[in-house]
């Protein structure tokens, strides 16, 4: 099937070098990506899975480019002269070594970028049975995308071909459906439980809709990508490779806008959180004053069983006995709805005035 559109040649460039700017934008939000997982956390609170995914991204993504500028230099500086058709005829042979490499390096980057959707999606609902058709989509995916390479190393055809177009269409087809369920169930499940504790949260600080909106823009922003790049394919034209070639550096930023945008958010809670205690602390100053307390102790110590108060929990304000319990432990996707109720009863609970101890005995 002839194709319409920009020629081959001059799409190889266009897409080499606009993939190259977005690719530096992919790279400083990579950096922000590692800032953001160790913002005020310690190395083991880091989620690795997601960690590594980072990694992966950018290592594909920089495999992507370099191919990308090798093609480049091959059509139009070494084979110029040399390849039967010029440079035109030899973008257009898919069955070229160059090609291959950069579309097996999409397939993967896509089979990434869509597992870690359904992996958030399954954290967050924490039930096997809301990703199963993500995961099928997947599978669909992978198998689409993999024969779509193997057919393109095997025959010089166009990539237009009735018979690969079917796969290719199958595949972009299966990928967009896969991203928008799965980013579609994440938000549905946060918009849910945000929903639910909003009722009960003392002020409007430490709200979840900042998360919600970016899971969103990542979904539309790789979304509208694909179904560009598809629209393309569908009109014969030329410009599928340049859209293709974009989407590499466009996934790796549509999963980078999602740690840091949490981490922006964390930070404004905290700062938040510090602002109110802070204007608690001196209210209660104000309404209780301070008197002197009488503390006999031979020995303080401090470990995970013993609270800052120098004796266990069972003589601390509830209040504070929800928060320690909630910080001695971590928050898994299923505790997500229970944790954050508890949380707001612990903060909303409101302290008795000091009481002088003697001993550790409550004296009048």
């Amino acid at each position: 099937m002839a194709s319409s559109g920009i020629p081959l040649d001059t799409g190889a460039l266009m897409s080499a070098m606009l993939e190259g700017i977005l690719y530096g934008f992919s790279v400083l939000m990579f950096m922000g990506t590692i800032l953001s997982f160790n913002y005020k956390q310690h190395v083991r609170d880091i989620n690795r899975p997601i960690f590594a995914v980072a990694i992966l991204l950018l290592i594909l993504s920089t495999a992507h480019v370099v191919v990308s500028i090798i093609r480049v230099e091959d059509g139009l500086v070494k084979d110029r002269d040399t390849y039967p058709g010029g440079p035109a005829a030899f973008f257009a042979d898919i069955s070229q070594e160059t090609y291959v490499i950069k579309h097996a390096l999409y397939t993967l980057q896509t089979l990434l970028a869509d597992g870690v959707v359904i992996y958030r999606c399954y954290i967050v609902w924490q039930s096997v049975w809301v990703i199963i058709l993500p995961i099928i989509l997947w599978c669909s995916v992978a198998v689409t995308g993999i024969h779509a390479v193997y057919s393109a190393s095997q025959y010089n055809t166009s990539v237009f071909d009735q018979e690969l177009a079917t796969w290719i269409i199958g595949f972009f087809i299966s990928t967009i459906a896969a991203n928008v369920l799965s980013s579609g169930l994440l938000a549905y499940r946060i918009w849910a439980i945000e929903r639910k504790i909003a009722s009960i949260r003392a002020s409007a600080k430490g709200t979840m809709m900042p998360v919600i909106y970016v899971l969103v823009d990542a979904a539309v922003l790789y979304s509208v990508a694909l179904v560009t790049a598809l629209i393309c394919f569908l009109c014969s034209n030329n410009g599928e490779s340049v859209m293709v070639d974009l989407v590499m550096p466009i996934i790796s930023i549509s999963f980078y806008m999602v740690p840091i945008r949490v981490a922006i958010n964390r930070h404004h809670n905290y700062l938040s959180t510090v602002g109110t205690t802070a204007g608690a602390e001196q209210g209660n100053l104000q309404k209780y004053p301070m008197t002197p307390w009488q503390v006999h102790a031979s020995q303080w110590t401090r470990s995970d069983s013993t609270s800052a108060y120098g004796i266990g929990n069972e003589h601390q304000p509830s209040g504070l006995q929800g928060g320690g319990h909630l910080l001695g432990r971590r928050q898994s996707g299923g505790d997500v709805m229970a944790e954050c109720e508890e949380v707001i009863r612990a903060s909303q609970v409101e302290h008795p005035n000091p009481i002088p101890l003697v001993n550790g005995n409550a004296t009048n």
